[in-house]
């Protein structure tokens, strides 16, 4: 399908489309998409060692410190061998970014460049049925009737975070901890950023650089 291994590093805001990019990636380059909160939620499912401390962190309100996320994506990395993939939400620092270096050749960072009020603007309208997990967003997939959900009829609420002064505090912290990351693979010429307000205006360039990269066309 490709002619290279090609491995890729994926970095967007939370609300960014990070997941719906990587998901097409996925769907048209064969690559393999390599989370680190899904390898954290695997270790903790099959209550592996690092699992176990993963849990603990989290059961206590805290963040699962960056020595048990860099043993679990590297873990999962070695798993991978000699396939093509997209890390996301690895490495979230220069010193992560230096032990991946020095293990694997990262051929590209993806930077989805997305205004932050867009991003603000876009879950301010994202209403979800909390027990299905139903996600609706308002004037993109509205509900048939409002404020209900389509297969109960039960109310949608809002999630805390996705209230519009809890997510401008987010993107803030989250320029703070990837500023540096960025600056980092940007020092080493890596980084090609994606600037737009939707994914579909997005995509298609996200998808013209990787057949390029990759030998595709």
């Amino acid at each position: 399908m490709y002619t290279k291994i090609f491995r890729a590093v994926i970095i967007g805001a939370p609300g960014s489309g990070k997941g719906t990019i990587s998901d097409r990636i996925v769907k048209t380059f064969g690559f393999l998409h390599i989370a680190s909160g899904d390898i954290l939620r695997q270790n903790i499912i099959k209550n592996t060692d690092l699992g176990k401390k993963a849990q603990q962190y989290i059961a206590s309100g805290q963040l699962v410190p960056d020595e048990i996320v860099t043993k679990t994506m590297i873990a999962r990395i070695t798993e991978v061998g000699n396939k093509s993939y997209i890390l996301d939400g690895f490495p979230r620092n220069s010193a992560q970014a230096d032990i991946l270096s020095a293990r694997e050749q990262i051929d590209a960072v993806i930077n989805l460049d997305i205004p932050h009020d867009v991003i603000i603007e876009r879950v301010k309208h994202r209403w979800i049925h909390a027990p299905s997990g139903r996600v609706y967003n308002i004037g993109f997939n509205d509900p048939k009737i409002a404020g209900k959900d389509d297969v109960t009829g039960e109310p949608l609420t809002q999630r805390e975070d996705d209230k519009p002064e809890v997510v401008s505090k987010r993107l803030q912290l989250y320029d703070e901890l990837m500023g540096p990351v960025l600056a980092w693979y940007a020092e080493r010429d890596l980084v090609t950023s994606f600037k737009g307000r939707e994914t579909k205006e997005i995509w298609p360039r996200v998808e013209r650089f990787l057949k390029d990269k990759v030998n595709m066309g």
